[in-house]
């Protein structure tokens, strides 16, 4: 298995008027070295067809029941990974004598398939 390599990817936030609001930073997987079958088995995309959400809002409204919104962007970060993920140590960051060594995720990171 060959390890992935890591990124770090800069974002800045600003307000209406231009102002920066914020700095973000995101560490990230290099994910597009990642061959099907080898690394990963299947890739999953949380994504709801518009028909099916147009059907829950029809019935809704007939039955007059409430309707809640859920948005949650970052919920497969959480999840423990069932593969076994090893990345390279983050260049500027090797430890010194062991720069040969790579880490083992135990969680999951952007980028990954």
């Amino acid at each position: 298995m060959k390890p992935i390599g890591l990124k770090w990817v800069f974002k800045l936030k600003r307000n209406s008027d231009g102002s920066i609001n914020k700095y973000k930073g995101r560490l990230v997987a290099k994910g597009y070295v990642q061959k099907y079958g080898v690394d990963f088995e299947e890739a999953f995309a949380p994504v709801a067809r518009i028909e099916t959400i147009r059907l829950l809002i029809d019935l809704a409204a007939a039955h007059s029941w409430e309707i809640h919104h859920l948005d949650v962007k970052t919920a497969f970060l959480h999840e423990e990974l069932k593969e076994i993920v090893y990345v390279l140590q983050l260049e500027g960051f090797e430890k010194f004598g062991k720069e040969d060594k790579v880490y083992k995720l135990k969680k999951a990171l952007y980028g990954l398939r």
